[in-house]
């Protein structure tokens, strides 16, 4: 599926020829679903372990039955204190909360609308809703519209798996690392995913 990507990478860097040699194929497939329903599993997921986001994603969804997922309106409408009893802090809930009304609005696009615009386009308009930073949105365009050159240079897993990846004893700046990963253009995507395995099987 992604063996062009995997060849370009392996011809342009030789870290990247290794860690694909090690890993394998690149399994990356994105989650289709509304740009509204995958902001709010960001959010839920920053700052935290991601066995412990989906936990409190559980019980948010389990407070609305019938729903695959809560509309906009029901989250605008639910009870603060029993959305926190799910675990979701007061400032996540203000997110939450905010991209509901946001979608309502029409300033966060529907899928097929977000499918149309850049990545910048993307970055720049959702990076105005409350508690989305960029990060977030890059993790919209990688999982959720399967953006195939997006390079989240700010994460921690990214930024691990270079340090890994180069035996390096700090971890490497954020301005430092997208400089670099120029060089994995048009497939900077499945470059991150490469370095988010070789930040796995460092724990292992």
């Amino acid at each position: 599926m992604h063996s062009e990507a995997e060849a370009h990478l392996s011809k342009r860097c030789a870290v990247m020829r290794r860690l694909i040699k090690t890993h394998g194929p690149c399994t990356l497939v994105p989650e289709k679903r509304s740009p509204y329903e995958a902001l709010i599993s960001a959010v839920a997921h920053q700052q935290l372990h991601a066995n412990a986001a989906e936990a409190i994603l559980r019980r948010f969804k389990a407070c609305f039955p019938g729903n695959h997922f809560p509309k906009p309106t029901q989250v605008l409408d639910a009870d603060e204190a029993a959305l926190r009893a799910c675990g979701i802090s007061s400032g996540k809930l203000l997110a939450i909360r905010d991209i509901a009304a946001k979608t309502l609005s029409g300033h966060i696009p529907t899928y097929a609308r977000a499918m149309k615009l850049c990545d910048e386009e993307l970055i720049e308009r959702l990076v105005e809703v409350r508690g989305v930073g960029r990060w977030t949105v890059e993790m919209l365009l990688i999982f959720t519209l399967g953006r195939v050159d997006v390079f989240p240079s700010d994460d921690f897993g990214v930024r691990n798996g270079w340090r890994v990846s180069k035996k390096l004893d700090v971890m490497p700046k954020p301005k430092e690392l997208r400089a670099y990963s120029e060089r994995w253009q048009p497939h900077r995507t499945i470059a991150a995913w490469y370095l988010w395995r070789a930040a796995d099987a460092s724990k292992e």
